[in-house]
């Protein structure tokens, strides 16, 4: 198990300093500064030497290779550099802008766990083959909905025409209504999708059979032997499945105007601010690599076959 764990490190650190990495060397590909589109400006009245002593006291001005070194130096020590646009170090952005998104994910990644689980449940428990193939098509509709025009119809149908939730001054609970039931839809799909092949599988094993001449009913069987099972490759694919939750809380806050994340980026890319930009890579990446090492290591507590010295190391 140590050498599972540490194994399981190892990688999460490795990919972590892989896209910190590809993240650098795009971001310094992208045309364009943000020295210039600042402070190249007649209203200042800075001469081509005040901008050079701009770009020094932001650390812009050395070789990529030099670039590269200092900001993976200060990030190693939780210095994230300085926005240029914003003139305050990103740290502070960050700490007025990922609490909201963070709400919104945790609440959205709820919500899609819960939904993902009741269709299950739903196409498992159906009584009719009508009634579970229409349960079990309800993934599909789901995944093929863009999130931006979801979140768009929720509010015409149930701020405009229903009047159900406001957008105009709503309360701090109230206004993440909506965007959780935007983000929460797109995610519950692939999981409804992969919960329902799990538990039709699991169904076909010979321990289902004795339990139903046990006369166990199929609720009992449902969530007594199959549910336990039919969880560990749904768990899988929902650690996967945080970087499109990520994503997808980035579009839904732009599409509800909240003040999170998305509208941090969207400033940032407009404005060249690369400083920023690399923070939200990185910690987007270290979010996603943080879930996914706590699916690897939670695999051996659900699985005890993984246990194993064979296991572990498969």
């Amino acid at each position: 198990m140590t050498r599972y764990i540490l194994s399981r490190i190892g990688q999460a650190l490795l990919v972590l300093w892989a896209a910190f990495t590809l993240s650098f060397l795009l971001l310094q590909a992208m045309p364009g500064d943000a020295v210039l589109i600042k402070f190249l400006n007649p209203d200042y009245g800075l001469s081509p030497e005040q901008i050079q002593a701009i770009r020094e006291a932001y650390a812009v001005d050395g070789t990529l290779l030099t670039q590269y070194l200092k900001t993976l130096a200060n990030f190693l020590k939780g210095d994230f550099g300085y926005s240029i646009q914003a003139g305050v170090p990103v740290s502070a952005q960050l700490a007025v802008n990922l609490p909201p998104t963070l709400m919104l994910a945790a609440l959205g990644f709820a919500a899609a766990v819960g939904l993902a689980v009741l269709i299950a449940a739903l196409s498992s428990l159906a009584p009719f083959a009508w009634l579970r193939n229409l349960v079990q098509s309800i993934p599909s509709l789901f995944v093929s909905v863009p999130v931006f025009w979801l979140g768009i119809m929720l509010i015409q149908i149930f701020s405009f025409r229903l009047k159900l939730v406001s957008v105009i001054n709503p309360g701090p609970w109230e206004s993440l209504v909506l965007p959780v039931a935007t983000l929460s839809v797109p995610i519950a799909a692939p999981l409804a999708q992969i919960l329902i092949r799990s538990i039709d599988e699991i169904r076909t094993r010979p321990f289902i059979a004795v339990a139903v001449a046990k006369g166990a009913t199929q609720r009992r069987i449902l969530w007594r032997h199959v549910a336990g099972n039919a969880i560990l490759p749904a768990l899988t694919i929902a650690g996967v499945l945080f970087g499109e939750l990520i994503a997808g809380a980035v579009v839904t806050e732009t599409v509800f105007g909240l003040n999170g994340i998305g509208v941090l980026t969207e400033k940032a890319v407009g404005n060249q601010d690369l400083s920023v930009l690399q923070a939200i890579v990185v910690i987007s990446a270290a979010a996603f690599v943080t879930i996914n090492l706590l699916v690897d290591l939670l695999y051996p507590i659900l699985d005890p076959r993984l246990r194993t010295p064979s296991g572990a190391t498969a």
